[in-house]
């Protein structure tokens, strides 16, 4: 049996209690953040005992988008830049900054697929708007529904040229809200004739892909009451049906402070109203004990849906590493500020 949940885990080691709950609550996927991560050998073993706990090649998940959001970095791994770099070149060159994402997203699976990391919640399908809070910022690819879909469409190219999976986010777009998700529940009250037309439009390109994560964000005109990630009129009108995502979805992390409720009710909450999966991140045990006891097995559409992701995996493609990353690192120096390492 599989839960239909993503955990994380407290840190870089398993102890007792975490491998009695891995063999126990068999959650569908791992999540890694910056402190389960110490180097290269640490994490391939944690990776390792973890699959040996759960009896199976787990999927495992990590947010390496580059710039502000990236749990692998120096001294082990490179630093990439931020999505906005990406968008920079590709307003004066739309095939090289295409080329760019492309091989920086390459560039980041090999990194992963190296340690056993197997899925990265990336690209980004957000469009973000003046006056909207920095959570997203240079994140993004772009303030353009098309410019952002062209790029997000290669950084998953070459995520999974590289053998990982990517998860598009934060469905059905994260660009507007002049709040933090993190901190509080965003609100936007944006037509929703704009709404199809700007920040869901970015999505559709998309909608192909196999992995996707919702936003922690209430649209006022289409579920005035509930976000995404518990709307069921959201996941199935929008996502679903305007959208037309097919991949498996899960929830942005239900630790949030968006959400209200109990770590269990917001897990009931997000699955009931059509999420395949939920994700919890922070590790905090018993917040884990509570979202594998809420999350039901993982059965019917959204079982079938999580099997055909992880049936998209493949094998990398052959690449000379270090001439790529040469080439990649020139490319973007200018684009991508001095923050970048040319490594």
């Amino acid at each position: 049996m599989i839960r239909a949940y993503i955990t994380g885990l407290a840190g870089p080691l398993l102890g007792a209690q975490e491998r009695a709950f891995l063999r126990d609550a068999a959650p569908w996927g791992l999540i890694l953040f910056k402190r389960n991560v110490q180097s290269p050998d640490q994490v391939k073993r944690l990776i390792g005992e973890a699959r040996e706990c759960v009896g199976r090649n787990l999927p495992v998940l990590v947010d390496q988008e580059g710039g502000r959001v990236q749990r692998l970095g120096p001294p082990h791994w490179p630093v990439y830049p931020p999505g906005a770099a990406y968008g920079r070149l590709y307003d004066a060159h739309p095939a090289a900054g295409l080329a760019a994402a492309r091989l920086g997203a390459r560039l980041i699976a090999s990194d992963l697929n190296d340690l056993g990391i197997d899925v990265d919640c990336l690209p980004l399908g957000d469009v973000p708007v003046v006056g909207a809070d920095p959570i997203i910022g240079d994140r993004a690819y772009g303030t353009s529904a098309e410019k952002v879909s062209a790029i997000a469409a290669a950084v998953a190219e070459g995520l999974m040229a590289g053998g990982v999976l990517p998860v598009v986010k934060h469905l059905p777009g994260h660009g507007r809200p002049t709040a933090d998700s993190h901190q509080t529940l965003p609100v936007v009250t944006m037509e929703r004739e704009v709404l199809e037309a700007t920040d869901f439009a970015a999505f559709r390109p998309l909608a192909r892909l196999p992995l996707g994560m919702t936003a922690h964000v209430v649209f006022t005109s289409i579920d005035p009451a509930a976000p995404a990630t518990t709307s069921p009129t959201i996941i199935r009108e929008v996502i679903r049906d305007s959208i037309g995502f097919t991949g498996a979805l899960m929830s942005d992390d239900v630790s949030m402070g968006a959400l209200t409720g109990t770590i269990g009710e917001r897990t009931h909450a997000a699955l009931a109203a059509g999420c395949d999966l939920a994700l919890h991140c922070n590790g905090e045990p018993g917040e884990m004990e509570a979202v594998a006891a809420a999350a039901p097995p993982l059965a019917g559409e959204a079982a079938a849906r999580a099997e055909a992701a992880l049936a998209a995996r493949r094998k990398p493609t052959d690449i000379d590493l270090a001439a790529a990353r040469k080439e990649f690192f020139a490319a973007m120096s200018q684009a991508a500020g001095p923050q970048m390492a040319k490594s």
